[in-house]
């Protein structure tokens, strides 16, 4: 296992920043390899040739709608890509595909600290809705405890993943100077200071700042 984390680590260090979405998929692979779960429902994960196939039985996981699409692991962007990238002149221009020459939308899309693996389907019906908070019971996805609420377009992700949500969000808007609502801004103030970051979050940072050069701050100041 020691050996395992000491290749995975020098495989890390001596890769390329990101500088497509593509890359950067490929790059959170090798770093999620090393604690195979996924975001919001914590299913094991298997990774084959970078690919991750979450093992729904592992989490309780049932597919709402789209069985298919619930048997595979996708890149989440938790800041979505609607978000920041509406804030682009080449996005009110021409949507996402006309951002492609963008360079600061390519290194926004591809920031390894704003990626997290995600089963397809939650991915899916995430979309662009802005996180929540209402005190909802799960009942969507089996034993996976999120909820999204498609009438009001909003989300509330489990208890687990909302410190992690909270300080990618702060970081993302600090870093690219990004837009965040009041009510968005003191939702994730909240949740940075309520929940406080595990072993994994703060190794993850790590990891990430070995590759980019640079950390999430919001995560380094509570792993100390």
């Amino acid at each position: 296992m020691i050996l395992g984390h000491l290749l995975l680590f020098s495989y890390l260090v001596n890769a390329d920043v990101p500088r497509s979405f593509s890359a950067a998929k490929r790059l959170s692979a090798q770093i999620y390899s090393a604690t195979p779960n996924s975001f919001y429902c914590g299913c094991k994960i298997d990774w084959i040739e970078g690919k991750g196939v979450p093992n729904l039985e592992s989490c309780g996981y049932e597919f709402r709608t789209q069985e298919s699409r619930s048997e595979r692991i996708e890149w989440e962007h938790i800041m979505p890509a609607w978000q920041f990238g509406h804030q682009r002149m080449c996005w009110k221009s021409g949507g996402r595909k006309n951002c492609s020459k963008d360079k600061q939308y390519r290194m926004m899309e591809a920031d390894l600290h704003n990626l997290v693996p995600a089963v397809g389907e939650v991915n899916g019906d995430r979309s662009n809705y802005r996180f929540s908070e209402w005190n909802g019971k799960p009942y969507q996805y089996g034993e996976c405890p999120i909820i999204v609420s498609f009438k009001d377009r909003k989300v509330q992700p489990p208890e687990h993943a909302r410190g992690p949500i909270a300080r990618i969000y702060l970081y993302m808007s600090e870093r690219y100077q990004l837009f965040l609502s009041d009510q968005q801004r003191k939702l994730m103030s909240v949740w940075d200071n309520k929940y406080l970051p595990n072993s994994w979050e703060c190794e993850r940072n790590r990891l990430i700042s070995e590759i980019q050069g640079w950390p999430n701050d919001y995560v380094s100041k509570k792993c100390i």
